[in-house]
């Protein structure tokens, strides 16, 4: 079974440096992820990135119930972290959001409660609520700032062991951290060799904040990817490097983001494709190979969330640099 390393956050608690990621299943297959879940504690995992928005937090639950109950692994050995959505901004709904994430969960706490997305939407029922004219998504007038109070008070009360961020860009980081009482200790954002972040990376790290990596392989089962689109993960120089390890090349993307001292999560229901991603330390990039594969960085942002562009504190306009 696979010993994978911590990192230590700025609250002198610790996060797996590598997990799974569980925004996968297509609508109707969501119970898909039970199963990698499942798999996954058995092949060694104990990191698990979930999200109210995933629609599959009950089927994780389940599994996590399980695996405890057949005494694979106990509760105070796993890292649990999911997200509040984008419609639960307003600082009375965080709470609610939360207890509702760990009901389905069917846990007492998480370790880790992200805001997903610095831009609020409309408060109800819907998650991504449109104007019936426009099919535009409707904003809320919420602060993230004010969000933020309300996700310290949740970790105070004991529901989560920290809080972070995800998807926020370096001025509105340091826009929160003037308001904040608690720093984050993380910073979820797209992260693979077509797009390393560094900027942001150090930014965030001069502030004692870690970036954790969604999209690490580049997303390549994506709805919206386009023929022709760059696959990181079929990069031939990429792969050259792989074989001179004797790894695959999503191995290598994998060692890549934890040698920068990330955390990392990528997503597969694949058991084999389970075990090779949890199979990345045995070995270790030089310094040549990690200075060739900083080359290769192309602004290659995948997830850019478009439909949101025009929502106050959308993180990517263009005016911003990381």
């Amino acid at each position: 079974m696979a010993k994978v390393p911590n990192i230590k956050l700025n609250n002198n608690l610790s996060i797996p440096c590598l997990g799974l990621g569980t925004a996968q299943g297509a609508p109707g297959l969501e119970a898909e992820v039970g199963h990698a879940v499942r798999d996954a504690i058995d092949i060694g995992y104990r990191h698990f990135d979930c999200a109210h928005v995933y629609r599959n937090e009950t089927y994780i639950g389940d599994a996590l119930k399980d695996k405890i109950k057949e005494g694979c692994v106990k509760r105070g050995e796993l890292f649990i972290t999911s997200k509040l959505w984008s419609n639960s901004h307003r600082p009375d709904l965080v709470e609610p959001a939360l207890r509702n994430t760990l009901k389905n969960l069917q846990l007492d706490y998480v370790d880790l409660y992200l805001i997903h997305w610095p831009f609020a939407l409309k408060e109800g029922d819907d998650v991504v609520p449109k104007d019936p004219k426009t099919g535009i998504p409707i904003p809320s007038d919420v602060d993230y700032v004010d969000t933020w109070k309300a996700m310290e008070e949740v970790q105070k009360k004991g529901l989560t062991k920290s809080i972070g961020i995800s998807n926020f860009n370096s001025k509105q980081v340091e826009r929160l951290l003037k308001h904040a009482s608690i720093v984050p200790v993380t910073n979820q954002v797209e992260c693979h060799a077509y797009l390393n972040q560094n900027k942001l990376r150090k930014f965030c790290l001069d502030r004692g904040i870690i970036l954790t990596s969604y999209s690490p392989l580049g997303s390549p089962a994506r709805p919206w990817k386009k023929p022709g689109d760059p696959s990181v993960l079929n990069d031939r120089k990429i792969k050259e490097i792989a074989n001179k390890y004797g790894k695959t090349s999503a191995q290598v993307l994998l060692r890549y983001n934890v040698q920068l001292g990330n955390a990392v999560i990528p997503k597969s229901a694949n058991k084999e494709r389970l075990k090779q991603n949890i199979d990345i330390f045995d070995f270790e990039l030089s310094e040549e190979d990690m200075k060739f594969l900083e080359t290769l960085d192309c602004n290659g942002r995948i997830c850019v969330a478009e439909d949101f562009k025009d929502l106050p504190y959308y993180p990517f306009a263009p005016d911003v640099e990381y």
